[in-house]
């Protein structure tokens, strides 16, 4: 997540300016051609061209609207994580049965709290495969961009990445248990629900306290859904191929209809044709960009969800109300970003 106010030419460039290398030379190369040889019949009229133009911004405008939604969507599923985890660590922490003694239970309670903090990370581990159609998984020239982009931002978190990886939430016999698992974060929410269960027949919860945390599990449970929905089923591909098909389009008929308009005004006014033309075209190509990378908000690139920040915030309040001495120092953003 990126949390600067606004960003810099130097970030702008790392998202978008590697396009020029392209726009420049296209739009160079039929201005030039034109200069030299005058062809009428490379030109096109700028009203033909103009719909295509609004007809591909209203498209791409829909496509970016959508993106955002599945963007926006990711970020109240870990909103609620957060919510969820709050609860699920004050009632298991303080709801105790008639009669039972205030200690009752209390390595059970502290195993539940200190499994949800492992659960949260592995979700967010999980969340972070790659899958065939995000940019890291693309086998041209921008996959290869991507995961470099992907990595350099993992380097950056590295000290964070160790320190998670150092922490001993789960016994090593959890650990072992869960290495043949296909999905590691349900099966340490079944345990949870396991030691729940525990906890009502030691008596040390009563029935209904037992159904209202075994509730919040289940809420845990619908947002891990949600999650793994929008990570596994991708946007509509139809919408999203013919946007970046569209685009390429109206980019590619660009500096023929510029050129003609310019050449208009007189000989030395039909260079002004390439800076336009890559500026226009530039724009257009961002807009695309931008609704293509929100679609994917759990991939590991700077405009995803900050699953590390928000698991870091979730493991400093559960352990501060348990009074764990060792608590972390929450996430900071790297570079004006937010991981």
């Amino acid at each position: 997540m990126i949390t600067k106010k606004t960003l810099s030419l130097k970030s702008i460039y790392r998202f978008s300016g590697q396009h020029l290398l392209w726009l420049v030379p296209w739009m160079l190369l039929v201005t030039t051609i034109y200069h030299f040889t005058h062809w009428k019949l490379i030109t096109l009229p700028w009203l033909p061209l103009s719909l295509i133009g609004t007809a591909v911004a209203f498209y791409v405008g829909f496509k970016n609207n959508q993106s955002y939604e599945r963007l926006y969507e990711a970020r109240k599923i870990w909103g609620a994580m957060v919510n969820h985890s709050r609860k699920l660590a004050t009632t298991i922490k303080n709801y105790q049965a008639d009669g039972a003694q205030n200690d009752s239970g209390q390595a059970l309670r502290k195993q539940i709290i200190y499994r949800h903090i492992a659960y949260l990370y592995q979700l967010r581990e999980q969340l972070l495969k790659p899958t065939p159609w995000e940019h890291v998984s693309l086998n041209w020239v921008f996959g290869s961009y991507n995961e470099i982009r992907r990595n350099n931002f993992f380097d950056a978190i590295k000290e964070e990445l160790d320190e998670v990886a150092n922490h001993h939430y789960l016994s090593d016999d959890e650990k072992k248990q869960l290495d043949a698992a296909a999905n590691k974060a349900t099966q340490l929410m079944d345990r949870q629900t396991q030691s729940v269960q525990a906890l009502y027949q030691e008596k040390s919860i009563n029935m209904m306290q037992q159904i209202e945390i075994q509730g919040i599990l289940n809420g845990i449970y619908d947002e891990q859904g949600k999650a793994e929905r929008i990570k596994n089923y991708p946007f509509p591909r139809q919408y999203a191929s013919f946007s970046f098909a569209f685009v390429c389009i109206f980019v590619f008929l660009l500096p023929f209809g510029i050129v003609g308009e310019f050449s208009k005004l007189g000989e030395a006014y039909v260079w002004l044709s390439v800076p336009i033309g890559v500026v226009i075209g530039w724009i257009y190509v961002v807009m695309e960009m931008i609704g293509d990378y929100s679609e994917n908000p759990f991939e590991g690139l700077h405009n995803d969800i900050p699953m590390l920040a928000i698991c870091r915030i979730v493991e400093i309040d559960l352990l501060q109300m348990i009074g764990d001495p060792n608590v972390p120092k929450p996430i900071q953003p790297k570079d004006g970003v937010l991981f």
